[in-house]
């Protein structure tokens, strides 16, 4: 029974972090800023402020697709996000910025998930590999597979949040620094923000309730 409530939980706290933010965005996305911005616009306005005159800032498919590409130097934001002259335009444009000056500034969070992704992104891959061999061949105790790879990607989803949540704080900065969004306007930038923090916390918990559930498992068995 526990096990079950566990496996549960893992499963509607990230549901209820993705409802969450598809309708905050969704209402923000409807509501246009007063300065008729879009979100190309304001991430050019961000970036030229703060010295990545350079930096190109691109369209691509999708939605919530939006993020910055660290390899390339390259700012991609969504269509909606690119062309929309509206609150949530402006803040996950802002947002992406936010991760661009990390870059230019050497964020030590940043830098650390960067170094650790290669290697963790490699034992994520060999666990999945040596999981799928343990189900055909019963050679090898697949749950603690199952915890190596959820215990790798809690690493990974751990660094990860100080990154974010430092990406939007800067991007809130910028909105009000560059006079980008008025005073009642930079309240639902934050929410949005805010939102899309939740599901990146609702990530860890998931994981962490996943842990303990094969944890768990793994000890009854034994």
């Amino acid at each position: 029974m526990e096990n079950i409530v566990l496996y549960l939980l893992a499963l509607v706290i990230p549901t209820i972090a993705s409802i969450n933010i598809n309708t905050c965005y969704a209402k923000y996305k409807s509501i246009s800023n007063k300065k008729k911005l879009s979100g190309f616009e304001a991430a050019r306005k961000i970036l030229d402020e703060n010295g990545l005159k350079d930096m190109y800032v691109v369209e691509v498919k999708g939605n919530l697709t939006d993020h910055y590409d660290p390899t390339q130097k390259v700012v991609r934001l969504s269509s909606d996000v690119f062309h929309g002259e509206t609150i949530a335009a402006v803040a996950v444009a802002a947002h992406e910025c936010g991760h661009a000056i990390q870059d230019k500034e050497n964020y030590a969070w940043m830098k650390f998930r960067s170094t650790i992704y290669p290697i963790i992104n490699f034992g994520t891959n060999m666990a999945y590999i040596l999981l799928i061999v343990s189900l055909l061949l019963q050679i090898v105790d697949f749950l603690m597979i199952a915890v190596v790879m959820i215990f790798l990607s809690l690493i990974f989803q751990l660094v990860t949040l100080p990154v974010e949540f430092d990406a939007s704080k800067r991007a809130l900065k910028c909105l009000k620094t560059y006079d980008l969004v008025s005073e009642d306007e930079h309240e639902g930038s934050e929410k949005v923000l805010k939102a899309a923090a939740l599901t990146y916390v609702a990530a860890v918990l998931s994981s962490i309730l996943n842990l303990i559930r094969l944890l768990s498992i793994s000890s009854r068995d034994n």
